[in-house]
């Protein structure tokens, strides 16, 4: 079987998206499926675009969520060449000089303007989509001179007429584009940047990279790298598309969108657990056979059949993920969590504050958060007490009992008997009362860890004894 390779070929223009690490994790559990190599490279030729640090941040990131690059600009494997685009301009450039030799791609003049004009008059005789049409452009032999001097020009690809460019996709099935609706193409711009299309084909020619799964943005890109390979005579990969995600609504992720967090710094700033947001990551466009959803790295590498990728769009539902979330702060070490929270109190009390809180906080920001209610007590209680006789209850039920956990459940229990009341009616007014919250943890845990001083100085406030 041929070696498997794949790649995640960001650029890098900022942190690490949502969209970008679910391609990644993608294209690394199918690698190490197959026993082969995930690589990482960089598109860094869009100098204008680059960040500061943007490289630097898409590693850290992915190593934070768990995926580890087998090569990459910091790890490279000397047969594959560069793994910055920019440091492979000039093997760019000799490769373009190799097609126009063999009469595959030529020089073309037109200046912005005039391309602007073919596009409008175009549009003026109703084409649909517009095509480049290399007999548009009439210069003298004087003008072209001018501007082969200058360096005025681009490098198109010259198609053939009425081919079809088809492809087996791996998500979607097969897919095929007539020649004729693409038309020549820019693959060398003219300051002697490759454009994408074509520095993404020599890329992964040179790389021997054997599977491309992309978002399906890429679709439209897919005949003309097609076209690329055929020009050179080189195998292509085998390219997979993944449907996008969307929001809850089903509109497609925007960068723009202020109600979701879109970015992984965002959810390692924030505390998730890394092995949580894989997880869920990896459910965004895939299912595994057995339809288990909570998994480790290894059961992803151990189950992740490509044949079992969607082709419908995957909703991002932040409530799932808190959900995935808190199942997996669950399993981290009381000790591991007491150190994330830096919490000033005995270490007695830590204890029983994490094992308490953890079972349903999603990540290190609400345990931080739920603390503070402890470290800072308000000093009044602001919400309304529907059932006072509940209260009153409970107090006298408590106050005659030792202070601890065990004994502050039975005066819940006992008051529940009492008045013959249950759930809601029960439960809120003394976690009210006591707490000063409407929502909590396990209720005689949250009481006690207030100390007995503090909570029958509420107590007493509220019922005025």
């Amino acid at each position: 079987m041929k070696t498997i390779r794949t790649r995640y070929a960001p650029s890098p223009t900022g942190y690490l998206h949502i969209g970008g690490a679910r391609t990644a994790l993608f294209n690394y559990l199918f690698a190490k499926h197959f026993n082969g190599t995930f690589v990482f490279r960089l598109e860094d030729t869009d100098v204008a675009r680059n960040v500061v640090g943007g490289e630097e941040s898409q590693l850290n990131n992915l190593a934070w969520l768990g995926i580890i690059p087998d090569e990459s600009p910091l790890k490279p494997n000397s047969k594959y060449g560069a793994y910055r685009q920019s440091e492979k301009l000039p093997i760019y450039q000799k490769l373009v000089e190799e097609l126009i030799q063999n009469g595959h791609a030529y020089k073309a003049y037109d200046s912005e303007e005039e391309l602007a004009m073919q596009h409008k008059q175009s549009e003026e005789a109703g084409v649909a989509s517009f095509r480049y049409n290399p007999n548009w452009l009439q210069i003298s032999n004087e003008e072209k001179q001018r501007r082969e001097e200058a360096k005025e020009y681009s490098i198109r690809l010259k198609l053939p007429a009425n081919k079809d460019y088809a492809w087996n996709d791996l998500v979607r099935g097969k897919i095929s584009v007539n020649s004729d609706d693409i038309g020549d193409f820019v693959i060398m711009k003219s300051d002697g940047y490759p454009t994408y299309n074509f520095a993404v084909v020599v890329d992964d020619h040179q790389m021997e990279i054997s599977h491309v799964l992309r978002g399906e943005e890429h679709i439209t890109n897919t005949p003309k790298q097609l076209a690329i390979y055929d020009a050179f005579g080189w195998e292509p990969p085998l390219f997979g598309h993944l449907t996008i995600i969307t929001n809850m609504e089903g509109k497609k992720l925007s960068k723009r969108d202020k109600t979701l967090k879109q970015f992984i710094e965002d959810y390692k700033n924030e505390g998730y657990p890394a092995a949580a947001i894989m997880n869920f990551l990896a459910l965004l466009g895939w299912t595994s056979g057995d339809k288990q959803e909570l998994m480790n790295r290894e059961e992803l590498i151990a189950k992740f059949d490509p044949e079992r990728l969607s082709k419908s769009p995957s909703k991002f539902d932040i409530i799932k993920m808190d959900w995935f979330a808190k199942q997996y702060m669950k399993n981290i070490s009381n000790e591991e969590l007491i150190k994330k929270i830096n919490s000033p109190k005995e270490h007695e009390w830590n204890e029983l504050f994490v094992e308490t809180y953890k079972q349903s906080s999603p990540t290190i920001s609400t345990l931080k958060k739920d603390l503070e209610i402890y470290l800072n007590p308000k000093e009044n209680c602001d919400l309304e007490l529907e059932r006072l006789d509940v209260v009153k209850v409970f107090y006298k039920e408590l106050i005659s009992r030792e202070f601890n956990i065990e004994n502050i459940q039975k005066a819940i229990d006992e008051t529940k008997t009492i008045l013959n009341v249950k759930g809601r009616d029960l439960f809120m007014p003394i976690r009210k009362a006591t707490t000063f919250e409407e929502h909590g943890p396990e209720l005689a845990k949250a009481i006690y860890l207030f100390g007995a001083e503090l909570v029958f100085k509420r107590l007493n406030g509220i019922i005025k004894i």
